[in-house]
């Protein structure tokens, strides 16, 4: 069976002539949402239910403003408001060494640099300047947020499922509390 990696979320429809507010979510949105790329539309999480051509796409601030083949009126992608725009893994770009796709990294075990676990990678969030690894584990009652940054992360081994980390001070709670 085959994967799909989000690309987009459909906000809603944009004008009279078939054409979405898509909300970005991917790194390679200028080649994602270019006239000619194949697409494909599914409900949040769910199975793909339409294979899409792009007609035109263009940003507009934070958005893009997608329009698909065959599709020309409104009416026809009304429907898909809050649906995901797709692309197989096998259409996915490949990165530069030492990057990853989200998906990669959750999941992750978790590591101290001495070999002590700290947890299981949970969530990526992407505030601003930089990633932060959510980790849930038996080190804290609290998830440790674990900023994606090389002073924090020594070593990414997908193949191994494991992350090495430095632990920074003030990751974990404060043990003082009595």
């Amino acid at each position: 069976m085959a994967s799909y990696y989000t690309v987009g979320v459909m906000t809603k429809p944009h004008g009279l002539r078939g054409e979405m507010k898509v909300y970005p979510r991917t790194d390679f949105p200028e080649k994602r949402f270019a006239a000619g790329s194949k697409l494909y539309v599914r409900p949040e999480g769910g199975s793909p239910i339409a294979a899409v051509e792009v007609r035109s796409g263009r940003q507009q601030q934070n958005m893009w403003i997608v329009g698909f083949r065959d599709l020309v009126t409104i009416h026809d992608v009304e429907r898909w408001r809050g649906m995901e725009l797709c692309v197989e893994e096998a259409q996915l770009e490949p990165l530069p060494e030492g990057t990853y796709y989200i998906h990669q990294l959750v999941g992750l075990q978790v590591y101290t640099e001495e070999g002590v676990f700290v947890g299981e990678l949970k969530e990526v969030l992407t505030p601003g300047a930089n990633d932060v690894y959510v980790v849930r584990g038996p080190l804290s009652k609290d998830d440790i947020l674990l900023p994606a940054i090389p002073d924090c992360i020594l070593k990414v081994d997908i193949a191994a499922n494991r992350m090495t980390i430095h632990l920074l001070p003030g990751l974990i709670g404060d043990d003082d509390e009595s």
